[in-house]
């Protein structure tokens, strides 16, 4: 890994070069888990079908604008997220590892855990609330509305509004549900890839370069999703919501159950893998490319005693 700075600046980019061709997805991802919020399955609309004929409706009605609402304040919440995932999780496990197990090189798939889970709740927090911002623009659509609307100008205006109307607590709404997702969901990205990698090394004598990262980032993105999309759905839902709908994680968690059954967690499970195994793919693949980059920026530019002490 190159420095922690480095690490964040490398994973942020390369984030951002995933989200652009994965927001899409997400879009319906988000109105999808919204679509027939807290009605009985026989009354629940399904405007948004799938991924495809969800992006193709969004499209059709809405246009490109449509499909790409919310990218500015996804740009900004991955550069944290990803950021603080790829900065802090070597740092974190190196840590633990030294004082566990004296050498830092051994590894442990509890502390490797621990670590991605760390280093995810740290990015969720200091992302959540563009994230927020991002789940209410997404959701808006005049079309096809799904769960409460908000009718943000664009990520300015829409914390500007939600500060006016709630003040801090209102930007960092639902954050507790988001620090829970995105734990559970880093908490087995950089691990699971990192396994994966390991053992296409080992058992199949793959070499370091693109294929070996995609095939590695393609088995973590498919972990990633499983494990995270119950979370997901309830964060999508108390990021929505509009005065005290839900109490907190577990009564968004009972609600939804009760009124819609199990399965409702898992609304929009779809365009999420299809979300989730190309972001994870691309961003897992760039970062190894940025961070090589900033490996060699970095070499030009910090003093050796700085770099030996990183």
């Amino acid at each position: 890994m190159s420095t922690t700075l480095g690490a964040f600046v490398a994973g942020g980019i390369a984030a951002c070069g995933a989200v652009t061709a994965t927001h899409p997805f997400e879009t319906v991802k988000i109105r999808m888990q919204l679509q027939g919020e807290l009605q009985e399955k026989g009354l629940q609309p399904r405007a948004y079908k799938g991924p495809f004929h969800g992006v193709s409706v969004i499209v059709r009605h809405e246009g490109l604008k449509g499909i790409y609402r919310g990218i500015g304040a996804a740009y900004i919440y991955q550069m944290l997220l990803n950021g603080c995932r790829l900065a802090f999780y070597e740092p974190i496990r190196h840590s633990l590892t030294s004082v566990i197990y004296t050498d830092p090189t051994t590894q442990s798939l509890g502390i490797n855990i621990f670590a991605g889970a760390s280093s995810g709740i740290l990015g969720a927090a200091a992302g959540s609330p563009f994230f927020l911002v991002k789940t209410r623009l997404q959701s808006f659509s005049p079309f096809a509305p799904v769960g409460t609307q908000h009718a943000y100008k664009n990520a300015a205006d829409g914390m500007r509004q939600i500060f006016k109307a709630e003040g801090v607590p209102g930007l960092y709404r639902g954050v507790g549900a988001a620090m829970v997702r995105t734990g559970f969901g880093s908490s087995v990205q950089l691990p699971t890839y990192f396994f994966a990698k390991r053992r296409l090394v080992k058992h199949l004598g793959m070499d370091e370069g693109p294929a070996l990262h995609l095939a590695s980032s393609t088995a973590s993105g498919f972990v990633v999703c499983c494990v995270m999309h119950p979370p997901d759905t309830i964060m999508s839902r108390m990021y929505n919501q509009d005065g005290n709908l839900y109490k907190g994680i577990f009564d968004c968690l009972a609600k939804t159950v009760k009124t819609e059954g199990v399965l409702a967690i898992y609304k929009g499970f779809l365009p999420h893998l299809a979300r989730i195994l190309p972001h994870t793919i691309l961003t897992l693949s760039l970062a190894e490319q940025t961070n090589k980059l900033m490996r060699k920026f970095e070499a030009k530019v910090l003093p050796s005693s700085i770099k030996n002490n990183v």
